[in-house]
């Protein structure tokens, strides 16, 4: 009786919408979240010093660098680049005491330990290293090896960003734009952003082109977002990709243009980001851009339902309880109906009954 309830309630609400009503969630990007934004060790050019001047832990660290990176004729071993980074650290160098606190932090050739990995970055914070500034507020933030704590997330993010760190300053932004810690400013966003995106920083891009889209501490300009858009997807920043590819698809401050929005979508896809996949998914199912093909428009569905999704979630249910793409299935479509319901989608609770 539920089965036959559901099929009841599925075909009363397909017949009301359209394929195009019911599946199309193409989502906007909003402002990326200041996860991932932590700064380890970087290629730079050697000193010229003549290396006899040269402090030893400073060698240290450019040996740790070295390993770290693969470069200089070292093959990439964590393990060794910690041992070099350790010594270093432990004489009180904040470079190294940064590098070794991101190990810590990934897991790199020593055990994962954010708690070591905070003590680390604060040791060299409190030296004033920005970088390690930065990355303690990402570890407040996100509460690693501590209780999370906007409040001092965005003391040291302002530390960071008021020397010129560029991740900070983006993850500055981004709490003034969301009100962590501070109290909502869009305006004090949009100023945060363009510090870091004259710095060439792909993720404020991004976040200043959202800022011009909606309209939020700037005057509306399609245009302008996608002017930004477009420089962090270049750069091949994956939510830039998949906003730019909205926009061709929509035609808002472009000329409207499938083909030019499938070609973002897939390289954000590629990469393996969720939202993308399933507008990828969705122009496949339509035959927007490219020939309409079901199988595809699952495999992509499938690969973004898969990491949890939910409007890719209730468009692979959709596809299941018709049979697009896949053998008609109301089982399989009443499971992945039910997954999309669970995060709360509103048109999967509706399929559900």
């Amino acid at each position: 009786m539920k089965l036959q309830r559901f099929l009841i309630i599925t075909l009363l609400l397909f017949s009301a919408y359209s394929i195009y009503g019911q599946t199309k969630y193409i989502v906007r990007q909003r402002p990326t979240s200041s996860s991932g934004l932590q700064e380890g060790p970087v290629r730079k050019k050697k000193s010229i010093t003549p290396k006899k001047s040269v402090p030893d832990v400073e060698k240290w660290t450019d040996l740790g660098d070295d390993y770290y990176l693969g470069q200089d004729g070292k093959m990439q071993d964590y393990v060794e680049a910690a041992k070099w980074y350790r010594k270093a650290a432990e004489k009180g160098y904040a470079e190294a005491q940064c590098h070794l606190g991101y190990m810590y932090d990934k897991g790199q050739g020593v055990t994962q330990d954010y708690e070591e990995a905070l003590m680390w970055y604060r040791k060299a914070a409190d030296q004033n290293l920005a970088k390690a500034q930065n990355n303690l507020g990402y570890m407040y933030d996100e509460g690693l090896g501590v209780t999370q704590d906007y409040n001092e997330a965005i003391k040291w993010y302002r530390k960071a960003a008021e020397q010129g760190n560029a991740r900070a300053q983006c993850s500055l932004g981004y709490f003034y734009n969301n009100g962590y810690g501070v109290s909502q400013n869009y305006t004090e966003a949009v100023k945060w952003y363009r510090k870091s995106v004259e710095q060439g920083f792909d993720r404020a891009q991004c976040n200043l082109g959202y800022m011009y889209e909606v309209g939020h501490g700037v005057t509306q300009d399609y245009t302008e977002a996608v002017k930004w858009y477009r420089k962090s997807a270049e750069q091949g920043y994956d939510r830039a990709q998949c906003n730019l590819g909205y926009m061709y698809e929509v035609g808002h401050g472009v000329t409207q243009d499938y083909t030019e929005a499938v070609k973002w979508y897939r390289k954000s896809a590629e990469q393996d980001y969720a939202r993308a996949q399933c507008n990828l998914a969705y122009m496949y199912e339509v035959g927007h851009g490219v020939t309409q093909d079901y199988a595809e428009a699952v495999k992509w569905y499938r690969k973004s339902a898969e990491q949890g999704y939910a409007r890719a979630q209730c468009n692979l249910g959709y596809m299941y309880q018709f049979g697009h793409g896949v053998t008609k299935d109301y089982t399989e479509a009443v499971k992945w109906y039910r997954k999309s319901a669970e995060q709360g989608h509103a048109r999967a609770h509706c399929s559900l009954g």
